[in-house]
């Protein structure tokens, strides 16, 4: 990949839709993990101001303190990058006081509801400075196995790295000079404040879900193939067609003209 090419059309797409809107700037979430990094450097590149929001919940140390070293590596280097923290745990534990504490997929649920209230937190920012929320999601977790949040970190402005495999977000991040605590840390979305990685909750590795969803945009199936590949293809089977709800248009019940009169 030329990853200076590419660089230059994500920049140079996020400047151009920014001036369309006449929105003033990005407000980033950040994560501490490479998709929300890359994310953050190609807004901050723009020129236009780039809010860096910090949105720890119950988070892993670890996590917070990449996130934190990633902001202020980009402060250092883009004068338009501000930073801001805020920590959403006493809002969170607040509003499960009056929600039921029990029930099916309860866990799960809540860290959906972690990502909702982060999302609602990125607008609040990006509607007091009439910025556009910049979403870091990649190929791979937006169109492939559905791997977000429906109207959690799936709600956003304008996707930037969409069209990029955890590849080729890695590959590009390095070549921007993202920390290299970032570009070792193991993928997670740190949802459940521990740390449990993407591949743990998943069961296959970007590579192998790249791999898959190639193979099945070709027209192959689960039965064509044995051993490892045949568990990583229907892992990925799996996961896009119980997420298809996520990655399609809300369906709308269109009325005949005969039904209204």
């Amino acid at each position: 990949m030329n990853c200076e090419k590419v660089v230059d059309y994500i920049v140079s797409w996020l400047s151009g839709y920014a001036a369309g809107c006449g929105t003033k700037g990005f407000v980033v979430g950040i994560s501490g993990g490479i998709d929300s990094a890359l994310v953050s450097t190609l807004c901050a590149r723009t020129g236009l101001p780039t809010l860096c929001v910090e949105l720890p919940i119950h988070q892993a140390a670890a996590q917070v303190s990449r996130a934190a070293e990633h902001s202020a590596w980009l402060q250092n280097i883009y004068p338009n990058v501000e930073r801001t923290s805020a920590d959403l745990t006493a809002a969170y534990e607040e509003l499960l006081s009056a929600l039921p504490r029990k029930g099916e997929n309860y866990e799960l649920t809540t860290a959906n509801t972690r990502a909702r209230l982060r999302m609602t937190t990125l607008y609040f920012y990006a509607g007091l400075r009439g910025a556009l929320v910049a979403g870091t999601g990649n190929k791979i977790e937006d169109f492939g196995i559905g791997f977000y949040t429906k109207w959690g970190d799936g709600g956003v402005d304008i996707s930037p790295i969409g069209d990029l495999t955890k590849s080729e977000v890695f590959e590009l991040a390095e070549w921007l000079g993202v920390t290299a605590s970032i570009l070792k840390a193991k993928p997670t979305d740190g949802l459940f404040g521990d740390d449990r990685s993407d591949e743990d909750q998943i069961g296959a590795t970007y590579p192998e879900l790249e791999w898959a969803m190639a193979e099945w945009e070709r027209g192959a199936d689960v039965a064509d193939f044995e051993g490892r590949q045949r568990e990583v293809m229907e892992i990925y089977v799996r996961r896009n067609r119980a997420n298809r709800h996520k990655m399609e248009p809300i369906p709308i019940c269109t009325l005949p003209k005969d039904v209204k009169i």
